[in-house]
């Protein structure tokens, strides 16, 4: 795709987001795949259905909710280019606005860091609860902040690079296959007994899909954070997700703290392995300085985004 359509459509989305009067009228084209996940899941994902069974049932979910958003997305920008001829790339990059998140992440982690600044921690541990999925009630000031630092890192990859990445190979049917893959990984990908067989090629196809888009993340927040190359690749390795310790050992490094370490789901307390080596008090101050790097780092991808343009 020549035209700047990725460059467009980051700047456009970093300075509207999805409004929210917008998304009171018309809710979120991700809300379309949730729907059919949760139909399908709640139709075929039955506990006394053999797990050969669950996991054929999970593959034709996944290829279902990609061929619509693939079919939706090809339609549209056919359509753009047939009505718009060579100013159809404007239309293009508006259609992919919605499957981007600079804004609402940076929204959403400044939610937690105002009030945390400002000695709030039971309104720090309600805003970061909106964004993990870790038990949040009892995190002091270190784990609220590691926890917003550590989803900021990992969804700049899942909401921001990856999409621009994947708009970029293969235009906008790119873009939307990837968050119909990552929203399915996101509902059913889990290792958990109900979903283990029916969301395993959600999870794996979601993992193939980050390979690139994961490294590039790590890449970018290095260089937007003048280090950390060090500990990305030594520590890369030591989250669960084989894509999603690039980022967050990037931020660990850029920002001189550790991150992840153990962490309680549902009460049951998981000694997952520290990344990074720096300390592990993480502060007010630090998460706003991961939100710096965070900036600047959409700001590299914007440039680069642009370069890929000139290039095609």
């Amino acid at each position: 795709m020549a035209e700047p359509v990725a460059l467009a459509a980051l700047v456009l989305e970093a300075l509207v987001g999805w409004p929210a009067w917008l998304y009171r009228r018309a809710g979120h084209p991700v809300g379309l795949f949730a729907r059919i996940l949760d139909a399908c899941e709640h139709r075929f994902n039955r506990p006394e259905t053999a797990d050969r069974l669950r996991r054929l049932a999970g593959v034709l979910t996944l290829a279902l909710v990609v061929a619509v958003a693939v079919t939706i997305a090809a339609g549209l920008e056919r359509l753009a280019r047939l009505w718009l001829g060579d100013a159809a790339w404007i239309a293009i990059a508006l259609l992919a606005i919605p499957g981007l998140a600079q804004r609402s992440l940076d929204d959403h982690v400044r939610a937690v860091a105002r009030p945390l600044a400002a000695g709030d921690l039971d309104g720090a541990r309600n805003a970061v609860a909106m964004i993990v999925g870790r038990d949040t009630a009892m995190l002091d000031e270190a784990g609220v902040s590691r926890a917003a630092i550590e989803s900021l890192a990992e969804s700049f990859c899942d909401g921001i690079v990856a999409p621009v990445f994947w708009l970029v190979v293969a235009g906008l049917p790119g873009l939307w296959a990837y968050k119909a893959i990552n929203t399915a990984d996101s509902l059913i990908g889990h290792k958990e007994p109900r979903w283990r067989a029916f969301g395993w090629a959600s999870a794996r196809t979601d993992d193939v899909a980050n390979v690139l888009p994961a490294r590039l993340s790590g890449l970018l927040l290095c260089l937007a954070g003048a280090g950390g190359f060090e500990t990305m690749l030594r520590d890369s390795g030591r989250h669960a997700s084989p894509n999603a310790g690039w980022p967050e050992a990037a931020m660990a490094g850029a920002l001189g703290v550790r991150l992840a370490g153990p962490i309680a789901y549902d009460a049951v307390v998981h000694d997952k392995p520290w990344i990074g080596s720096g300390r592990a008090q993480a502060t007010a101050f630090d998460l706003r300085r991961g939100l710096i790097v965070y900036r600047r780092a959409c700001l590299l991808l914007w440039a680069l985004a642009g370069g890929a343009a000139w290039a095609l």
